[in-house]
């Protein structure tokens, strides 16, 4: 087994690699008291030998392995790609290219919602995965051969996988399908942590225009002191206590301190002067400058279209052997029912042809679905379903 942890011996690795056509990779992490990611392994397989780097090994500089990251002749295979995503545009800002996803194309090629790395290696490579390490603090040095052994084979039998899903992509003609939704996955946008945005994560208790402002101000503090520190938000201050803030919007120590979690010390301290000083920017806030509540949708979609709609996506799902989750969810099909132009994926790309053209043409009454023995049969109502197929 070779286990990388310097980096002369890391960089020779890498460079070995430039000649490959793709390597597997995956990572090790732990991320319970931190609000990043703290990387513990990297492991990697090319063509000849597997290897697994250690981050946390002295002196350790992970330069090279992000150099190849970047080469574009070298396509990167991960399997549930996003949180290994996040943790290298985290370490260098950039995104590991290109990238292929074995979990998005396992769902693409019929697996089932997401795939588990398992059961592709079961079905693709006929591997058994042990997985009795899973819960191994990888901060803890040194690991035991078991828990590098699982380690390892979360990249080798990934090899077999991915040169499998590939060949079916090409059969089936799915490749750009997968494209469509690796643009997404390596989208930066998509792991850009911005502090003025994370008030979006929450579901505010208010329509109140200056309520909405102090949870965006507080929410973005709370966000910058949490990347600050390193931990995770709900150690600088809870959800509940900024619907509390907000609503009250304390401006003096004492009010400040019978928030609820809070107390004198900490309303007097360095963190209940930034709190304070947050509220009274808000409350300066002249009226005209506050945030408009987001615009409410009271129509309801009727449950009976929402029911044929549903019937139709696992037809369609079911005839091109693909994932439900990957077409559309509960969520875009009533936004279909209510909106023929709904901005959603399912009306877009591959998604409107296999799936979302039909809705259209079913909630038009120009098809129905009718039961033939087993089988659902879409029936064309009208000229302008002539050219639907059953």
């Amino acid at each position: 087994m070779l286990v990388l942890t310097d980096t002369d011996a890391l960089a020779g690795y890498c460079a070995a690699q430039r000649s490959a056509d793709f390597v597997t990779v995956d990572t090790e992490f732990v991320r319970d008291t931190t609000y990043w990611p703290k990387l513990c392994l990297i492991q990697i397989a090319g063509p000849v030998e597997p290897a697994i780097i250690d981050p946390l090994a002295p002196g350790m500089d992970l330069t090279p392995l992000l150099d190849l990251f970047a080469d574009t002749r070298v396509l990167k295979v991960f399997h549930a790609a996003r949180q290994d995503l996040e943790i290298f545009y985290h370490l260098c800002g950039r995104l590991p290219e290109p990238v292929f996803d074995t979990q998005v194309a396992a769902m693409v090629c019929g697996f089932g919602e997401q795939a588990s790395y398992e059961k592709l290696a079961g079905a693709l490579a006929n591997a058994r995965i042990d997985k009795s390490a899973r819960f191994t603090d990888w901060a803890r040095r040194p690991l035991g051969r078991r828990e590098l052994d699982y380690a390892l084979s979360d990249v080798t039998h990934l090899r077999t996988v991915y040169v499998k899903l590939r060949s079916r992509l090409e059969r089936n003609g799915r490749a750009e399908w997968l494209s469509e939704e690796m643009a997404t996955l390596t989208n930066p946008a998509t792991y850009n942590l911005d502090p003025e945005n994370a008030w979006k994560r929450l579901k505010s208790r208010s329509r109140d225009r200056r309520y909405l402002a102090a949870i965006k101000a507080l929410a973005g503090w709370r966000e910058r002191e949490a990347q600050r520190r390193d931990v995770p938000r709900n150690r600088v201050i809870r959800d509940e206590q900024l619907y509390d803030l907000a609503a009250q919007l304390p401006t003096t120590p004492d009010a400040l301190g019978r928030t609820r979690g809070l107390n004198a010390d900490v309303a007097r301290g360095r963190i209940g002067k930034e709190i304070l000083a947050e509220i009274e920017a808000v409350l300066a806030l002249p009226k005209d400058s506050l945030p408009q509540a987001p615009k409410v949708d009271n129509a309801e979609a009727p449950q009976a279209l929402l029911d044929l709609l549903k019937v139709l996506l696992k037809h369609k799902c079911e005839e091109h052997d693909i994932a439900q989750k990957l077409v559309a969810n509960s969520a875009d099909l009533e936004q279909i029912a209510l909106d023929d132009n709904a901005e959603v994926a399912a009306l877009t790309g591959w998604r409107r042809k296999i799936f979302g053209k039909d809705a259209l043409a079913l909630k038009r009454g120009d098809l129905a679905l009718a039961a033939a023995g087993q089988r659902v049969k879409l029936v064309p109502l009208s000229a302008g379903g002539a050219d639907l197929k059953s």
